[in-house]
């Protein structure tokens, strides 16, 4: 995004369900985002989609799948740093 800082977008459809559902899942979604915010990547544009399984699933569940797509995109510090210790090491 070209700016200091990161810029969340959390989309949760009418599909996952009615609208006291919707509010609890991206307030989840948001707590996480922010209890893991100095861990993330700064300069990013980060759009979060919930799906219709969101609506069942519990605390963990959301925190292990938004820490698994962080990874995957490269978007969490702790593994830069580990690739760059790995890299420097051999």
């Amino acid at each position: 995004n070209g700016l200091p800082y990161n810029r969340v977008g959390i989309s949760v459809s009418k599909k996952v369900g009615n609208s006291i559902i919707r509010h609890r899942v991206t307030r989840v979604i948001r707590e996480i985002m922010r209890l893991h915010w100095e861990d993330v990547c700064q300069g990013y544009d980060i759009v979060i989609v919930a799906r219709k399984a969101a609506k069942d699933s519990e605390y963990k569940k959301y925190e292990s799948a938004i820490k698994h797509l962080l990874k995957q995109h490269h978007l969490l510090l702790e593994e830069i740093s580990h690739e760059n210790h790995f890299d420097q090491k051999y």
